[in-house]
């Protein structure tokens, strides 16, 4: 899954392990290397990403830093609860992005690619700030998905088309 646009981290004072090992510590649960390899392969580089995408990237069984199917399920949701990851359903299927340290955004999503493209908008959010104010709501926070075909799925068609009809 690309996305078009870097976005300038957000100056945090805790590395993801670090954030990850507060996490941990204030349940009382262990620091494993198992979740040490995720949290690695993870904030490694910014990227969206499904469990089938992550377990490919992983080590396989009998080999070293292995991590087994329910291991990458469990910590992902550790991972969105202690505030790392981002969690949302696309086309039936979760997708996992980085939160903690990443400024909020929105996304437009292909729905032939399937390409995210993330942005940001000033105005979006002060569309955003007037209907809640109109609403009486304090807003937390909020996602954006659009939905529909990016320009190289939509442009596609029209130059078949084009060509198809020069040939006869």
């Amino acid at each position: 899954m690309a996305k078009d646009k870097a976005f300038d981290r957000v100056p945090v004072a805790l590395t993801p392990w670090e954030r990850f090992e507060e996490y941990l510590c204030a349940r009382g649960m262990r620091k494993t290397a198992q979740r040490r390899i995720l949290v690695e392969y993870v904030f490694n580089q910014h990227d969206h990403f499904d469990v089938d995408t992550l377990l490919a990237r992983l080590p396989r069984r009998g080999q070293p830093r292995h991590v087994s199917r329910p291991t990458v399920y469990r910590t992902l949701g550790e991972f969105v609860d202690a505030g790392l990851l981002r969690k949302f359903e696309l086309d039936g299927r979760s997708v996992y992005e980085h939160d903690y340290g990443y400024p909020q955004h929105d996304h437009l999503h292909c729905q032939r690619c399937q390409r995210l493209i993330e942005f940001q908008s000033d105005e979006l959010l002060a569309l955003r700030d007037r209907v809640a104010y109109a609403h009486h709501f304090r807003v937390s926070g909020h996602r954006l998905i659009v939905t529909g075909l990016c320009a190289s799925c939509w442009e596609a068609p029209r130059r078949r088309g084009r060509r198809a009809a020069r040939g006869s």
